[in-house]
């Protein structure tokens, strides 16, 4: 009989839908501890919570569940005006999708039209023209020296994510100072570690309101799937598979142009609001100590609404993140209202699917003293889907935390790794990053796997059909004593944390430690 993972496994990407022969087997918990764990887990993603996109009703309701719980066990509001919660003004803009067009234009007058958030995507901001008629070049890995002149035209970019080629930020820069009229990213196919999703949920970006402008916010900057890209550049003699696989292995790639225009259409909305933050404490006893204060955070937010995969619209955001809101909300719980030597902040933040947003404002506008942080642990990028035996600490050589860390799994039994594939940046993509980028030592986590194991499978499998998808849903398959350990782990991490005589410290020669806290 078929595993539900092996189920999935065999269908496909394009196969996955709810209502598959695959069915799901409700998780069997030995304790009572991960079984509350999972039925908060299970009432904060549901359908009724309608993947509690930032700003959304349904994220408020699951805001006030969460500190609702919090004063519940014990925990003192750490938020604005005596309360749980930290307003976080936001301002969205949008491309609708359903008026959005995009389509290649031969020299002949034939059209060829590409599916918006299917094939294609674009950077929704403020300044992005609502059309856009330009000829198409392509310009390889496009660093400064290939894109050479480019005005007036739309540059069409391999949009690698490897070490020694250019970023998209560099790719970026160079297609702005030729006086590119757009710039398109073909995904690279063989960066298999994190492969390209799509559809696209939506088009769509949030920031800060009142944030002035990034110089660059007119230039359209577009997104294109593999499978799309022979399509773009039809005609042009050039071999669009060998292109694909030379990218993918880092080769030299041509400069060409391409006999064909770029017609778009990009009708786009803004919208302000305000989406909050839950914040709590567990106030320390230490008379030395209890003003020091150690963060534990995890993001409440997830995609909402968006484009259907498989038929289903909701993007429920079960283990990115609501499984680790249930973790803090657990631990609060356990502790009920008996505090460790050092205060506890219990941060659950709004925004990070948008950008770190929430975490991001309160390290601005911290609801305690700034001096007075002295360590986040982050959990986001987790998912029991095997035996917990070894994992991989974020920010593992940089401060104290790490080794803290590396003792506790040490005493379950668990090996403890650096990220072995740092091309995914992980480290600046969670909520301790912002905790970081101010000087507070931070550590986040991913469960790790040996390469060719049955845990590597599954680990890929996820990121291939579920990762910011519907399927992110209570239906994965995930190891029960795994979800109890990594649990178990953090709750004594926290503790040990805590309540250690020393405080946290940045590790000489830390390379992520900003310049202004060294």
């Amino acid at each position: 009989m078929k595993t539900r993972l092996s189920c999935i496994a065999a269908l496909g990407a394009a196969a996955i839908a709810v209502a598959h022969p695959c069915a799901a087997a409700e998780p069997q918990f030995k304790d009572a501890d991960t079984r509350a764990w999972w039925a908060l887990t299970s009432q904060l993603s549901g359908d009724a919570m309608e993947g509690r996109d930032t700003g959304s009703p349904a994220y408020a309701r699951a805001a006030r569940i969460v500190a609702g719980r919090f004063a519940a066990a014990g925990l003192k509001p750490a938020g604005e005006h005596g309360g749980f919660f930290q307003s976080v003004p936001l301002h969205e803009v949008r491309v609708d999708a359903a008026g959005a067009r995009i389509a290649v234009v031969r020299e002949t007058g034939a059209r060829v039209e590409l599916e918006f958030l299917h094939q294609i995507t674009v950077r929704p901001t403020d300044q992005l023209a609502q059309t856009l008629d330009a000829p198409l070049v392509f310009r390889g890995y496009c660093s400064a020296a290939e894109v050479g002149e480019a005005r007036g035209k739309v540059v069409v970019c391999f949009g690698t994510r490897r070490q020694g080629l250019p970023s998209g930020a560099e790719r970026l820069r160079a297609a702005a100072a030729a006086g590119a009229a757009g710039l398109i990213n073909v995904d690279d196919p063989g960066f298999t570690i994190e492969p390209p999703r799509w559809p696209a949920a939506y088009a769509r970006s949030v920031g800060f309101r009142d944030a002035p402008p990034a110089p660059d916010a007119a230039l359209p900057v577009m997104t294109l799937s593999a499978e799309a890209f022979p399509a773009l550049i039809a005609g042009s003699g050039e071999d669009a598979a060998k292109i694909l696989a030379d990218g993918a292995a880092k080769r030299p790639l041509p400069s060409f142009s391409i006999p064909a225009r770029l017609e778009a259409r990009f009708p786009t909305a803004t919208s302000d609001y305000a989406s909050d933050n839950v914040l709590a404490v567990l106030p320390g006893t230490d008379p030395a100590l209890k003003r020091e204060v150690v963060a534990i955070s995890a993001h409440l937010d997830g995609y909402g609404y968006g484009e259907p995969v498989g038929g289903v619209r909701i993007y429920h955001g079960a283990f990115d993140d609501a499984a680790y809101v249930s973790t803090l909300v657990r631990f609060a719980d356990r502790r009920r209202g008996h505090g460790l030597r050092r205060t506890v902040l219990f941060a659950v933040f709004t925004g990070e699917e948008k950008g770190l947003l929430g975490a991001t404002w309160f390290t601005r506008h911290p609801t305690v003293e700034k001096s007075d942080l002295v360590a986040d642990v982050n959990l986001d990028q987790l998912r029991p889907l095997f035996p917990l035996k070894i994992l991989t600490v974020e920010g593992l050589g940089e401060t104290t935390l790490g080794e803290t860390a590396r003792r506790v799994a040490s005493g379950m039994g668990v090996e403890t790794r650096p990220d072995l594939e740092p091309e995914r940046n992980l480290v600046r993509r969670a909520d301790h990053w912002p905790f970081m980028q101010i000087g507070v030592p931070a550590v986040g986590f991913v469960f790790g796997y040996d390469p060719g194991t049955e845990a590597e499978r599954r680990y890929r499998d996820w990121y291939t059909l579920r990762y910011h998808r519907p399927q992110d849903d209570l239906g994965t398959p995930i190891d029960p004593r795994a979800a109890a350990d990594f649990n178990h782990f953090f709750y004594t991490l926290t503790e040990t944390i805590a309540d250690a005589a020393e405080r946290p410290a940045w590790l000489p020669g830390a390379t992520l430690r900003p310049a202004a806290a060294r």
